[in-house]
């Protein structure tokens, strides 16, 4: 989608999957970006050819020194930061039990800390200029909770709830918030850089092992394209009433519709019970959001 503007774009993980096909779209498209992650020569071999336009930082998204610098290194550089596009993060396979306190904290860390963190940075900037769009990606699995991704769940559960609370807030000052639920798109997701348990308990191996050979038979063969994901994100950040959240994939979506039936049920069936909890005579004071 052309645009007489050139949007400043803020990209993580833009070196691989869902971020590579961001950060080649938004270059594609004309825009400035600043394209981050760990892997420097990666990142060059996206810029090529478009230096003019493309500043490629290393920049290990968990590390706060690190992300305040690219920060600063973005605005001295472009001006100005016109959209964050939170989209670094790695997933599990592999049973809650199964999971050490330490990994559990690394994917707090890296998929909601460290994505929260990004974007309180870039904040100020976009408070300043009054104006600006955030995107960050969480996943179908944000919404909807899956066996043998109970870490990656918990974190993208988290990072749902703070960023529309987010986007509640920073609505007045011209800033649109939006969250990318993707399903599963043709990336390097399903393979080996999902992070495995460091135990292993025979009990879970008949809930463990099917999730497993999903990621291993489906890897190079899932239905999302990621350049395609890439345009519906331009797409929203050149429309004029951006959603709150952005669904990708048919996957995604039949998953949502089964799991909001399937909760309604539950929650229906004792719907009487849980509103006959109240004191007598008290008065429902409604919450204005």
């Amino acid at each position: 989608m052309a645009s007489n503007v050139q949007n400043v774009w803020f990209i993580s993980g833009a070196s691989s999957g869902l971020g590579k096909s961001l950060a080649e779209a938004v270059i594609a498209n004309g825009d400035k970006a600043i394209i981050t992650a760990r892997r420097l020569d990666r990142l060059e071999a996206i810029a090529a050819g478009h230096e003019e336009n493309v500043l490629p930082l290393a920049m290990d998204v968990t590390d706060e020194a690190a992300r305040n610098k690219a920060i600063t290194q973005a605005i001295r550089h472009f001006g100005r930061i016109d959209v964050l596009a939170n989209m670094a993060g790695s997933g599990v396979a592999g049973a809650c039990e199964e999971f050490s306190l330490s990994q559990m904290r690394q994917q707090m860390e890296l998929n909601f800390f460290a994505t929260a963190e990004l974007t309180k940075a870039v904040l100020p900037q976009m408070r300043k200029q009054g104006c600006g769009n955030i995107l960050t990606v969480s996943s179908i699995a944000g919404l909807v909770a899956m066996n043998a991704a109970g870490p990656y769940c918990a974190a993208k559960f988290a990072i749902e709830g703070w960023t529309e609370s987010l986007a509640l807030e920073v609505k007045h000052m011209g800033i649109d918030v939006t969250l990318i639920e993707p399903g599963a798109f043709r990336t390097e997701f399903a393979g080996d850089a999902n992070m495995r348990p460091e135990n292993s308990i025979e009990a879970y191996r008949p809930v463990v092992e099917p999730f497993e050979t999903y990621l291993k038979e489906s890897a190079g063969k899932q239905m999302g394209d990621p350049a395609k994901a890439a345009q519906r994100m331009l797409e929203v950040v050149a429309s004029d009433n951006a959603p709150y959240r952005l669904m990708l994939g048919r996957d995604a979506y039949s998953m949502w519709d089964d799991t909001i039936n399937k909760r309604l049920r539950d929650m229906n069936s004792w719907r009487e019970r849980g509103i006959d909890t109240a004191f007598d005579n008290a008065q429902m004071v409604d919450i204005q959001l």
